[in-house]
């Protein structure tokens, strides 16, 4: 059965996350937050750095912290959207 999050490394995140809007904000230790405002709401995602790639859970909150849906997080850059049309099978 394909995982319902495919695994993202933090650089893949913030590609996805600059494709949509997103910018730097600021950098602290390993964290860093990016920040865009849309329809006049503000969203800002915590990236975790220093990982090699992120669990369902990381993942699943980043998501809910874009306001974007999963499909459209996944579907930012050609890398990301390959994961999740191929259908990500747990090795």
């Amino acid at each position: 059965m394909p995982q319902k999050y495919p695994p993202l490394s933090p650089r893949d995140v913030i590609e996805i996350l600059v494709a949509h809007g997103f910018s730097l904000e600021h950098f602290v230790g390993s964290h860093a937050q990016y920040e865009s405002v849309r329809e006049g709401k503000s969203y800002k995602v915590t990236v975790k750095t220093n990982v090699d790639e992120f669990n369902d859970f990381l993942i699943k909150s980043m998501i809910r912290q874009s306001g974007l849906t999963r499909e459209d997080f996944y579907s930012a850059t050609k890398s990301t959207a390959k994961k999740i049309n191929t259908g990500y099978k747990k090795p």
